[in-house]
């Protein structure tokens, strides 16, 4: 199984109650209640694609917090990942450290950045019954006014009617999913996992209670 999470920022203490407002005691219990989750849902053998801005430690604590964790890692670097880049920083733990991925997940494309990217590879493609075939998973933006304008860009660009080359009317597909890590209670989920969530957490935005 391969699962996915974006924006862990482990040992960012500030998170609990700036901008994200996660609400832990401590930068401590924050780190110990995202290993828990992390190790409740992964097993040894299972994929899990970092999406950037894992770990604002030291190398001697994110070395540490690496072992802890279980599974085969693979990681997208983000803005925050400058630890990831220092010279006595082992990366043996990860199968690779990218900036930038494609990767077939049971045969739908998935394109990997920390990054969301409006335009991306592969956004037009559908299957025969018209389902999108394409994914572009991102982190970055937390839940913020960028993700918010994120939603409005996805909106209008579903929205947007064009044609193909023999005069039909299509729509354009959207298919961006944030896969911050606070939406998932910072477990780490499948595509089609994340793919709910992406839709539930919509849904409840268009139709508030």
């Amino acid at each position: 199984m391969r699962y996915y999470l974006a924006d862990c920022h482990f040992f960012h203490g500030n998170l609990n109650d700036r901008m994200d407002c996660r609400g832990f005691s401590s930068e401590e219990e924050m780190n110990e209640y995202m290993i828990e989750k992390w190790n409740a849902k992964v097993r040894k053998r299972d994929e899990v694609v970092i999406l950037g801005d894992f770990s604002l430690g030291n190398v001697e604590e994110t070395t540490a917090l690496l072992g802890r964790l279980q599974g085969r890692l693979h990681l997208i670097l983000g803005n925050h990942d400058h630890v990831m880049e220092h010279k006595r920083m082992d990366l043996s733990r990860f199968e690779w450290v990218k900036r930038y991925a494609e990767m077939s997940d049971n045969g739908r494309k998935v394109v990997l950045c920390h990054y969301p990217i409006f335009c991306y590879n592969g956004q037009y493609r559908l299957d025969r019954n018209g389902k999108p075939t394409t994914y572009m998973l991102y982190g970055h933006v937390h839940d913020t006014m960028d993700q918010r304008l994120m939603e409005q860009f996805a909106a209008i660009t579903e929205s947007t009617q064009t044609k193909n080359a023999a005069g039909e009317v299509l729509r354009i597909p959207c298919q961006m999913i944030n896969c911050f890590c606070k939406y998932s209670d910072y477990t780490p989920l499948s595509l089609d996992e994340w793919i709910e969530i992406d839709r539930k957490r919509k849904e409840s935005l268009r139709n508030p209670t």
